[in-house]
């Protein structure tokens, strides 16, 4: 057996950390998986327990019944763990970027993985994760606190990245840009004058204060406000109904840091 590739994350899994980016999967790919002959997700890196990998397979089964889930981890010990939990469509294996799985996966989340790597390092390894999915296939990585108020995720096809996607809890939110310490990899070194994501949280904050009078309908209310205004300046890829969410999607190519 090769060995294989990366390195061990901290193992962080507590239930429910990952709920928005799973419903956010559910509805933004849940038609691609229905449509797959066989429907197979991976759960990249799911750490000293598999209970996120068990919710996402629900959670994608709202969606396509017939999806199968494999949680790959690197460490064979948090692997061993996971082995009771199996059950149809659910297994987990030991691996890492290479994917001991049997033919190109339409979906890989891989969630709280990058963020300990270097920024140089980040592209070879959306280029490999994205070399083996399938047609039509979707790779979403990011970041989230602890227990999932604050979310970033970049949502990558087999050509490359394609949207960035912020998501928080309405009610623990002081100002979008709160957000900015959940920034993946790609993108959290770049948060400063000049780079395109420091100016769309700058934006973001601006119309989230131009808001205020909305706080009085509700944080929701607030936030919708404030991205109507966003959406004025910024190629936003949802609507309402992400919205109410506490989401906001953005055109990978608006955000993409600057080169050199």
């Amino acid at each position: 057996m090769t060995r294989p590739v990366g390195t061990p994350t901290r193992g962080t899994t507590n239930p429910n950390r990952l709920r928005r980016m799973d419903r956010w999967i559910a509805a933004a790919h849940g038609q691609a998986l229905r449509r797959s002959d066989r429907p197979v997700a991976v759960d990249l890196g799911y750490g000293a327990a598999p209970w996120t990998t068990l919710e996402l397979m629900r959670q994608l089964r709202t969606a396509a019944p017939r999806c199968e889930v494999v949680g790959i981890e690197i460490d064979p010990g948090r692997v061993a763990a996971a082995k009771p939990y199996e059950c149809e469509g659910l297994s987990f294996r030991h691996g890492g970027f290479e994917l001991p799985v049997a033919g190109p996966p339409t979906l890989i989340r891989a969630a709280n993985v990058l963020r300990q790597y270097d920024e140089g390092e980040v592209a070879a390894v959306w280029a490999r994760l994205c070399g083996r999915l399938a047609p039509g296939g979707l790779l979403v990585e990011g970041t989230c606190d602890e227990v999932g108020r604050r979310h970033v995720w970049v949502a990558l096809g087999p050509e490359g990245p394609r949207t960035v996607t912020f998501a928080t809890r309405l009610g623990s939110l002081d100002r979008p840009s709160d957000l900015a310490e959940r920034l993946p990899k790609a993108l959290i070194h770049r948060n400063v004058p000049g780079e395109a994501v420091h100016a769309f949280l700058r934006d973001f904050d601006r119309a989230w204060a131009a808001a205020a009078p909305y706080a009085s309908l509700g944080a929701r209310q607030r936030w919708i406000k404030a991205v109507r205004e966003l959406a004025a300046d910024w190629p936003l890829k949802d609507d309402r109904r992400r919205w109410r969410q506490g989401e906001v999607t953005v055109d990978w190519a608006a955000l993409a840091p600057r080169s050199g």
